[in-house]
């Protein structure tokens, strides 16, 4: 008798195939919670949040009175005769001489300065000799577009004069962190050490510290710290700063920019040092016109200074500056010329060729 299989033959004469066998899915494995799992969680979370608040950058401690310091003349004001001769040799990347010659001042003795610069979009390389030998210069190295490494030296004959500053900058979406070390001694750890963190905490306001370690021996350390506020207008048009400083000094300052060629800035340092106790105020105001630039200036110690930029071509600008002491009887007047040459070609420039109408 045949055999069950053999009585129905294959359909269509087709062998009969075997079906494929089922596969094997392998057990998932469920990856273990690492320890650091809920600050992870906590910490995006943050993260999350601040992103949220649309908080803008506050700046750099060092540059909490930029504003101010713009605008009045402690920064611009000279006396005697002055004159600044640049030649741009290249323009992508940046490249330009410097001839600086100064006579005639009051507080500082006559000298020439021979200074070069390039740049280009992440290094700014900017070097400088005098009449006497002594040599500084500065590099800026951008690694991004938040995060900037500055170095300063300088080399003097004279004793004491020699000094090199590194500098780390970081800039987040609403804070800045900065380091600084200058005549840092690896072997002994002597020095000055700065560090600062500014936060802002809403649109408009942002506070921070900046402390300081000197350690000038191995035997001898001081640290010192600062408390920093800023307040910003909503249309950032105004600014007011604080600074509390170490030994009851207090600094605030007030910027306010009316339009776009008038700016006024107040200023006010306090000090409450059981020694000393005096106050310091300091107004100016700086006038943008269309071919010049006028800072005036006055302050509580009675002196009064103005400077004037007259530019009489985009490469030739003339110079008069002038300070009256009151107090004193004294007086101090300052001139001084601008010139900008460069005989290359837009083409050597690396700028754009005009195209002829």
């Amino acid at each position: 008798m045949a055999s069950p299989q053999s009585a129905f033959p294959p359909v269509n004469g087709l062998a009969d195939v075997a079906s494929p066998p089922t596969p094997i899915v392998p057990p998932v494995v469920q990856p273990s919670k690492s320890a650091f799992s809920p600050l992870t969680s906590i910490y995006s979370r943050f993260s999350a949040w601040r992103d949220s608040l649309g908080l803008p950058n506050p700046g750099t401690a060092e540059n909490l009175q930029k504003e101010v310091k713009s605008t009045h003349l402690t920064n611009f004001i000279f006396d005697g005769a002055r004159a600044d001769l640049t030649k741009s040799l290249s323009m992508n990347p940046a490249f330009q001489l410097t001839h600086s010659f100064a006579l005639g001042s009051q507080t500082v003795a006559p000298s020439y300065n021979l200074g070069a610069v390039f740049a280009n979009n992440n290094t700014l390389l900017q070097g400088s000799i005098d009449h006497d030998g002594n040599v500084n210069g500065r590099m800026n190295q951008g690694w991004t577009e938040n995060n900037v490494t500055r170095m300063q030296a300088q080399l003097s004959s004279r004793a004491g004069q020699n000094m090199i500053q590194v500098e780390q900058d970081y800039q987040g979406k609403d804070f800045s962190l900065n380091a600084k070390a200058v005549n840092p001694s690896p072997a002994d750890l002597s020095g000055i050490y700065i560090g600062s963190y500014f936060q802002s905490l809403t649109k408009n306001l942002a506070v921070g510290f900046e402390t300081l370690y000197q350690r000038p021996t191995p035997e001898m350390a001081e640290m010192t710290t600062s408390y920093l506020a800023k307040y910003t207008g909503t249309n950032r048009d105004w600014i007011a700063t604080a600074q509390l400083q170490p030994a009851g000094i207090l600094q605030a300052s007030y910027w306010q920019k009316f339009g776009e060629k008038v700016e006024v800035a107040a200023d006010l340092q306090c000090i409450a040092a059981p020694q000393r106790r005096d106050a310091i105020a300091t107004v100016g105001a700086k006038y943008d016109l269309r071919m010049a630039t006028f800072r005036a200036q006055l302050d509580s110690t009675g002196k009064v200074s103005a400077l004037l930029e007259q530019r009489f071509a985009p490469t030739f600008s003339f110079l008069v500056s002038g300070e009256l002491d009151h107090f004193k009887n004294a007086a101090k007047v300052g001139v001084g010329v601008m010139i900008e040459s460069s005989t290359l070609t837009p083409e050597e420039m690396g700028m754009p060729p005009q195209v002829p109408v």
